[in-house]
């Protein structure tokens, strides 16, 4: 033939695990037309066999972490894949039982699996899991069959059965025997019943409707009382397991006298409805058996047979009754029927049996049950509307409209639910949220079912709202005011600044700094980044800054950070270091003839007056003036406020021509500093020249006498302790300026206190003039003139004030002009 016959075989076969298969498919030369629909029927089939569900099967009481499957290679996805989109296995109900392993794909059992636990008296046993995804989200069901073992044997609730049958019974009669109760199930249960050896009697097997068998005692030879009053027999029930399991019961046959009539129940099968919250005695039904017989023969006694262990627990019979009453809680969700035989049995030993079957109705007494499924435990409070929070189920074991359930959010929150699938809802966010006004949220989720009488269950489901760097640092003040006493030493703190910031975490972690700025006074103020405390780095003067102000910044530790600015005005406050400084007399005034005063002068006269001025401001420039020394006590006097020497009574003649005086000029400061003005005055007739220069020349060659002995020593203390103030000074200043290049820290100009002793600020302009021959020395002084600085310039040196601190430095320069103009 010229063209090959068309071959196409296609093979499902398994894939290595349980419940994993292969589409494979070969083909022989084909038309390419062909060959694109079979290409796209095997592409459907595919996608088709991934949407199914997964099917396993595990042995019962396998080890824990026992082997399942492997997800990974079923779904055909790689481990990473799983790992990577957040795969995880939830199984239905409470109790979780299998675990996925994120980085191989392998599905184990968390425990030993016992079947007759999970599932008793269940032909099969499936359990059912989900195989979760998130981004995107995806569900995939699964389920593992357990598989029985043979590990229970055949047991008889009664070890040794007595049956007691009359001796004119007939052969082939029977009579039922008490079941064994096996916990496995299929080939693995209960199967067969065998009868010791014996002549009379051999065993009939049956099945129940529901697979269940059970064994009939079935009479072979007419029974002999005379011959034989009582047989022993051993009955043993076998199961199907590989190897046989068995258990055995003793039946012990007594041989009664003749009883020709049995009871005989009015219905063979009694059926009833009763409903699962049916409380305990409640009356179930009446059997009633009668029986013609006489006396003990006629009199009916009642007992239950073939009935499972757990409708045992429930159900009560009485015997002599018949009464079939409630014993236990019925539980419509455990069982929905109950099937037990009862056995009636006169005085002669003749019995016959009818069927119970007792059928539970379902009522509304299972609230629904919430399982939460996956949950955020924190969002970021910029997260945008619909953000799925949690997500959980609802499962209500009840039926109808009893089990049918509806959810909502308590309460007026920011969160909603969406329904999904298979009773799976979303808890999603429906507002913008906002930490600084509600950090955590504690959701609570109300589950009602729809029955008659609704029930309801809560689960809280706590949320908290991660921090956004979304609010700047914000100071507790706008402007900080702080004052510092000149010479003060350096790294002192002033003060501290503070700002706090709304947000959590690194976001409200604020540094404080300072803004860069065109000036020296950056340079003498440092502030803690962590604290804000604020420190002086170098000693200031105030005699060359009064007031300053800087700018400082907080910053917080978010990414972009976000920043705010405050003013830090520094006020520098007075110290008393600096003595006063005679201007009039002048030192060397000493030497000259000094004030003239007329003998005839009175009380009051003005001889002289005595100027100085002291750099401070306020208390410490505020000067008093009294004598220290006189050469004739009472004569002159000086006022303390002003300065001015006067006659303090009129001249005498016993009075010396030459008069010397010592003013001393003391501030108002603590301690106070001091100076003295030495005044030499000559009392004279006239204003003759030869008299003031016969005068001078008797002054100048007046012996000094101790004053001056005292005066000379006074001042090579004062020069000794100068000099050694300067060195220190000097090595101080050395060191600190090798501490500052060290440590990189910013140095600052000399002190005006490092400057010449006696030297006044610029500001201070003093006019004085004297007037020598006239009898009245006339004095003119001038207060010292602070420069007043027209609107916008800016201050010159010694005297730099910021707009901030204007008010505050204005108000110290009052006060240091007050003291310093005092006469």
């Amino acid at each position: 033939m010229n063209h090959k016959q068309d071959m196409f075989q296609c093979y499902l076969r398994r894939n290595g695990e349980p419940g994993a298969f292969r589409f494979s498919c070969t083909a022989g030369d084909i038309f390419p037309e062909r060959r694109q629909v079979i290409l796209f029927i095997l592409c459907v089939c595919a996608c088709q066999s991934r949407g199914g569900s997964l099917r396993y099967s595990l042995a019962e009481e396998m080890e824990r972490d026992s082997f399942v499957a492997n997800i990974a290679k079923d779904l055909g996805v790689s481990p990473s894949q799983l790992a990577a989109r957040k795969a995880r296995v939830v199984s239905e109900g409470n109790e979780q039982l299998f675990h996925l392993n994120q980085n191989t794909g392998v599905l184990t059992a968390k425990e030993p699996l016992d079947r007759e636990e999970i599932c008793p008296q269940s032909e099969t046993c499936t359990l059912f899991f989900k195989i979760f995804f998130e981004n995107p989200l995806q569900l995939i069901r699964g389920e593992v069959e357990v598989r029985d073992v043979n590990d229970n044997s055949p047991v008889f609730l009664e070890k040794e059965m007595v049956l007691e049958i009359l001796e004119m019974a007939p052969p082939g009669s029977r009579f039922p025997l008490e079941s064994a109760w096996d916990k496995d199930v299929g080939s693995n249960g209960l199967q067969n019943y065998t009868l010791g050896s014996n002549s009379h009697f051999s065993i009939h097997l049956g099945t129940r409707k529901g697979g269940g068998k059970y064994a009939e005692l079935v009479l072979e030879r007419q029974l002999d009382r005379e011959e034989q009053r009582e047989l022993n027999l051993l009955l043993t029930a076998t199961d199907g397991g590989l190897p046989p399991r068995s258990g055995t019961a003793q039946v012990r046959i007594v041989v009664v006298d003749a009883n020709d009539n049995i009871p005989v129940f009015g219905r063979e099968v009694y059926e009833v409805r009763l409903a699962e919250n049916s409380p305990p005695e409640q009356l179930v039904v009446r059997v009633a058996a009668a029986d013609p017989d006489e006396g003990s023969n006629g009199k009916v006694r009642y007992a239950f047979t073939q009935i499972s262990e757990g409708s045992r627990q429930l159900f009560e019979l009485n015997p002599d009754t018949g009464e079939i009453r409630v014993a236990g809680n019925l539980d419509f969700e455990v069982a929905k029927n109950h099937e037990m035989m009862v056995r009636a049995t006169d005085g002669g030993g003749l019995s016959s049996h009818c069927k119970v079957e007792v059928e539970v109705l379902d009522v509304n007494d299972n609230a629904p049950e919430i399982a939460l499924t996956s949950l955020t435990a924190s969002i970021p409070e910029d997260a945008p509307p619909r953000t799925v929070v949690a997500l959980f189920s609802v499962r209500d074991r009840d039926s109808g409209d009893n089990g049918r359930t509806e959810c909502a959010v308590d309460g007026d929150l920011p969160f909603s639910l969406t329904p999904t699938f298979n009773n799976y809802y979303e808890l999603r966010t429906n507002a913008v949220l906002d930490r600084e006004r509600t950090a955590e949220y504690n959701i609570s989720i109300t589950a009602t079912d729809w029955g008659m009488t609704r029930l309801s269950s809560w689960e809280s489901i706590f949320v908290q709202i991660s921090d956004v760097n979304d609010n700047p640092p914000q100071f507790t003040q706008k402007i900080y005011t702080m004052s510092v006493t000149e010479n003060n030493g350096p790294m002192l703190q002033i003060g501290s600044v503070n700002a706090t910031d709304t947000d959590a975490g690194k976001n409200a972690h604020v540094s404080y700094a300072l803004v860069r700025q065109e000036g020296k006074e950056q340079r003498n103020v440092s502030v803690n980044s962590e604290s804000g405390d604020v420190y002086i780095l170098h000693p200031l003067d105030y005699e060359e800054v009064r007031a300053f102000e800087v700018t400082v910044s907080a910053t917080d530790g978010g990414s972009p950070p976000l920043s705010a600015q405050a003013v830090l005005c520094v006020v520098v406050r007075d110290e008393n270091d600096n003595a006063p400084v005679v201007l009039h007399p002048s030192r060397d005034s000493i030497s000259a003839a000094g004030e003239l005063v007329p003998r005839w002068a009175r009380e009051g006269y003005l001889v002289a007056k005595v100027v100085a001025v002291d750099a401070d401001t306020g208390q410490n420039a505020w000067l008093s003036y009294e004598l220290a020394k006189v050469t004739e006590p009472g004569l002159f006097r000086v006022g303390r406020h002003s300065g001015e020497v006067r006659m303090a009574r009129a001249v005498a003649e016993r009075d010396a021509p030459r008069q010397r005086l010592v003013v001393l000029v003391r501030d108002g400061g603590q301690p106070p500093r001091s100076a003295t003005a030495t005044l030499g005055i000559a009392l004279v007739d006239g204003f003759s020249d030869t008299h003031v220069r016969g005068s001078e020349e008797a002054l100048a060659t007046e012996p000094n006498g101790p004053l001056t002995l005292y005066l000379i020593v006074c001042l090579a203390c004062v020069s000794a302790l100068f000099l050694a103030t300067a060195v220190a000074a000097v090595v101080v200043r050395v060191r600190r300026a090798w501490w500052s290049e060290a440590e990189t820290l910013p140095t600052f100009p000399k002190a005006a206190t490092e400057s010449n002793v006696g030297s006044l600020p610029r500001s201070y302009v003093y006019d004085v003039c004297f007037a020598t021959g006239t009898v009245n020395s006339e004095f003119r002084f001038l207060r010292p003139l602070f420069p007043c600085f027209p609107a916008g310039l800016p201050p010159g040196p010694g005297e730099q004030r910021s707009s901030v601190c204007s008010q505050e430095a204005a108000n110290l320069g009052e006060e240091g002009d007050f003291g310093a103009a005092q006469l």
